[in-house]
């Protein structure tokens, strides 16, 4: 479940999280649920958009952006049934949800918490990604304006819950940093670790949808794969995936006729 301010980067993240969940060889679809995301740079598997879009409300009901992205959030809430058939449709896949930005959606509105305890019953094991522009950190009011903030959503949504700072590389253009970046996080390196831990949250470690899981003790002690840098993927599976099918077919064929001679 990614939830985050409007322009904290949900889409953005949940684009890259695909890319980089499919080069690592998990089956993964991305649902939109935030009717008034137009643009999708990511491949959709079902978008509120069929079912709803913020654009049609305010001009039928006269509404404000928050106001009729209440009434959306509410209106999905009453017709789940449709999101549920979607998701029948896609079996044994790993899912993100794209949620909208609207604070008071995930602070004190009960729709989205209400969407979300019907999936649990479904037996979708969710956690809650939730994304902070990392330019908060640079001033105080605002970085305990935000903690407040994660703080209240994990209180409100009920879900294991991970925080991750977003937009590291335009924090500085902001102001500097009173400490260094890890006083503010736990100072994860990488893709490949923010995964790990939110595959820990979601129970996705202890057997999930890939191969290989018929020990789930096994599964829990091991690596999510064999990848331990982001750069290591995007070599093997984006920048140069030709190359490396051509060096790995080489290499099982020369293991091949050593078995045979």
């Amino acid at each position: 479940v990614v939830i985050g301010p409007p322009g904290s980067g949900k889409t953005t993240y949940c684009n890259g999280m695909q890319q980089f969940l499919r080069a690592t060889g998990r089956k993964i679809s991305v649902v939109n649920l935030d009717p008034a995301n137009d643009f999708l740079p990511y491949e959709c598997a079902i978008n509120m958009a069929d079912l709803i879009t913020l654009e049609e409300v305010m001009e039928e009901f006269k509404l404000g952006p928050n106001g009729g992205m209440m009434y959306c959030m509410e209106y999905l809430e009453k017709n789940i049934d449709w999101l549920e058939e979607k998701l029948k449709s896609l079996k044994d896949e790993y899912f993100l949800f794209d949620f909208p930005g609207q604070v008071e959606l995930f602070t004190h509105h009960g729709s989205v918490k209400n969407i979300i305890e019907r999936l649990q019953k479904l037996d979708y094991r969710l956690v809650t990604v939730h994304l902070v522009d990392a330019h908060y950190c640079t001033d105080p009011s605002k970085y305990i304006s935000a903690l407040l903030l994660s703080l209240k959503t994990m209180l409100q949504i009920e879900l294991p819950h991970v925080n991750v700072l977003s937009k590291v590389d335009l924090m500085e253009s902001y102001g500097k940093l009173a400490f260094n970046l890890d006083f503010y996080t736990e100072d994860k390196k990488s893709v490949m670790d923010l995964v790990k831990v939110i595959d820990k949250a979601n129970g996705y470690v202890f057997g999930g949808l890939t191969e290989g899981n018929e020990s789930i003790m096994l599964t829990a002690m091991s690596d999510v794969n064999s990848f331990h840098d982001v750069m290591d993927v995007q070599e093997r599976w984006l920048d140069h995936r030709e190359i490396w099918d051509e060096w790995e077919a080489k290499q099982k064929q020369q293991v091949d006729q050593y078995k045979q001679g």
